[in-house]
């Protein structure tokens, strides 16, 4: 166990017992909307994976000690103080508990300290990825090559569209991370259903994604997988609309000279207010949808988790 991690009563107990359990990150409380609607989705997420069977696991760092497992007022805590709670990758991870802070939990961070717990699965929006202009930036998200070495899975509606989604897939197969499909052949475009770039395998059910996973953790082939599941039909955007909003707010980052990680929260932001909350509310349906397919998987691999080896 590690030094620096308190993991909840709850979240010990099933794992302890070979229960399902389903990591989520704390960034979509801190950064991803305002408060108080922040910590009612944080609390309705974990509620949609209750209702399909398993335990939530919300992550995050609060006063320097890793957190798996939030109550109440954690997510209350973390959803007043906003943007002020530090945004944390693997690299700055030492420096927040080192220094005992609070600290909201990106996809990468999530999964380091998942794994660190014990869990398998872990549900989000979208992951991050190779920023449009890369070429020139080198701004490629750290979460890529988290997926490449941490063993958790990853359930999202891909790849944000705001990101470079061919170079993000290109990416992903040097560093021999899969991309799997829930009952589709393409690459999900986050806010809609499909995009120009494939996935590698699709799978029908649950059960076929935890054989999947199953195999390969037991095969000690190390890493994680993206489980690209697409947004509900009834929630996607409109393709051309999206993209041009995209383009307006990528120029806005541009002529404002904002770079690195205040890029993503930006650019979401903005594509928010340009679309009149539309995205917004489409990424809350996505994060649900997400959480009950997560959940249905953490289900499966409890049931053949004698043949995985231990984290």
């Amino acid at each position: 166990m590690n030094d620096y991690l308190d993991i909840s009563a709850e979240v010990a107990y099933a794992l302890a017992n070979n229960q399902p359990v389903v990591a989520l990150e704390s960034t979509i409380i801190s950064h991803g909307m305002p408060w108080p609607e922040n910590a009612q989705t944080a609390k309705a997420v974990e509620q949609v994976i209750r209702d399909n069977g398993a335990i939530p696991a919300t992550i995050a760092i609060i006063d320097g000690r890793l957190k798996v497992g939030l109550n109440e007022q954690e997510i209350n805590t973390l959803g007043q103080a906003g943007q002020s709670v530090m945004k944390c990758s693997r690299r700055d991870l030492p420096f927040v508990v080192a220094t005992q802070q609070h600290g909201a939990t990106t996809v990468a961070a999530t999964m380091i300290i998942a794994e660190m717990a014990g869990i398998r699965i872990f549900a989000t929006g979208g992951i991050g990825g190779v920023h449009r202009g890369a070429q020139q930036t080198f701004d490629i998200s750290a979460d890529l090559q988290e997926l490449a070495k941490t063993s958790v899975a990853v359930v999202c509606a891909g790849v944000k569209s705001i990101l470079d989604l061919a170079l993000t897939r290109e990416y992903l197969e040097t560093l021999g991370v899969p991309i799997l499909g829930y009952n589709t052949d393409f690459l999900p475009g986050f806010y809609t259903r499909e995009s120009d770039q494939t996935v590698d395998f699709n799978f029908s059910s649950p059960q076929s994604l935890s054989d999947f996973l199953t195999t390969k953790w037991a095969m000690n082939l190390t890493g994680g997988a993206v489980i690209a599941n697409p947004i509900p039909e009834e929630f996607a955007m409109d393709k051309k609309v999206i993209d041009k909003v995209i383009e307006q707010a990528l120029n806005e980052a541009n002529e404002l000279h904002i770079l690195g990680k205040d890029t993503t929260p930006f650019l979401l932001s903005r594509v928010a207010e340009l679309t009149a909350g539309d995205s917004l509310a489409s990424n809350i349906q996505l994060v649900f949808n997400n959480a009950r397919l997560a959940a249905k998987i953490a289900q499966q691999l409890t049931a053949t988790s004698t043949s995985l080896p231990l984290i």
